[in-house]
């Protein structure tokens, strides 16, 4: 089937090979959920919910009814962003050999990037999808203040202890806002070790900076990410001077074990960048 409708386009296969790879290039880059998290899949378009949890044991009401089992799902969001590439330019890539100007279609996957990652980490409420720091029945710690060399160190060691303590022994990785991820590039007084090499011993699956609040701690078999369509362009309509396109993808965050994620506050932890900014 035909979805992304390339064949209605009239490009030839080169013409859209360019977009995917500019596409999944700007993506990466942006990206950190899929650098820490197992990915299943792509299981293609068609699939639009996943079951999560375990399920749910409904009694009987009377001894000689028949009980229920009950399992929980969540919807897998398709992500979308549309975009325009000139037909001019288009023709003059394939008629003169001219170069093609792919920063529209890098620019609609940033914004798809940007809304997976959002989706990840936050989820959607109101959909009753949990994120990393939203997920019920995470473990928590109130973050101290990291302008303090040792502070980072303390706090992650506190969460990774939370963590053990539930029975998640790790490896672990850990993600972090970017100005305290900025800030792990201060040496410790009198040596020449980063900060952020030190909590790397610590968080061997890596430590990244991403669009948060604050920091989270995990252990990566908390669950998996499902992807449905991996990102990929596809065709809309032309008006005579663009070709309406697009780019999707449809993913979505699977929990098995949320005490397997230890969320770190911002308030106390950001307030040295506040308070920074404001002296500026």
């Amino acid at each position: 089937m035909d979805y992304l409708h390339r064949a209605q386009s009239g490009f030839p296969a080169p013409i859209w090979q360019a977009l995917d790879e500019a596409a999944i290039s700007s993506a990466r880059d942006r990206l950190t959920a899929r650098r820490f998290l197992d990915l299943e899949g792509p299981f293609g378009i068609g699939l639009t919910a996943i079951e999560i949890g375990r399920d749910d044991q409904v009694p009987a009401a009377a001894a000689d009814h028949a009980e229920a089992i009950m399992g929980r799902a969540v919807s897998l969001p398709m992500l979308r962003c549309a975009f325009g590439v000139s037909i001019r330019r288009i023709a003059a890539h394939l008629e003169n050999g001219q170069p093609l100007d792919l920063t529209a279609a890098e620019d609609a996957a940033e914004a798809v990037a940007d809304r997976e990652e959002e989706l990840i980490y936050r989820g959607q409420p109101d959909h009753h999808m949990s994120g990393l720091l939203t997920a019920e029945g995470r473990q928590h710690i109130d973050g101290g203040n990291w302008s303090a060399v040792e502070q980072a160190l303390a706090d992650v060691l506190a969460a990774v202890t939370r963590l053990d303590d539930a029975g998640h022994r790790g490896p672990y990785a850990l993600a972090l806002a970017p100005a305290l991820y900025n800030g792990l590039f201060r040496l410790y007084p009198g040596t020449d070790v980063l900060q952020l090499e030190h909590l790397r011993r610590l968080c061997t699956r890596g430590i990244y900076k991403a669009p948060i609040e604050g920091g989270v701690v995990v252990d990566p078999r908390l669950g998996k990410l499902v992807l449905g369509q991996d990102l990929q362009a596809g065709y809309a309509s032309q008006d005579g001077v663009h070709y309406r396109l697009y780019l999707t993808e449809s993913i979505a965050l699977r929990i098995d074990e949320p005490t397997a994620i230890c969320t770190i506050s911002a308030a106390a932890m950001e307030r040295p960048a506040r308070e920074a900014r404001a002296r500026r």
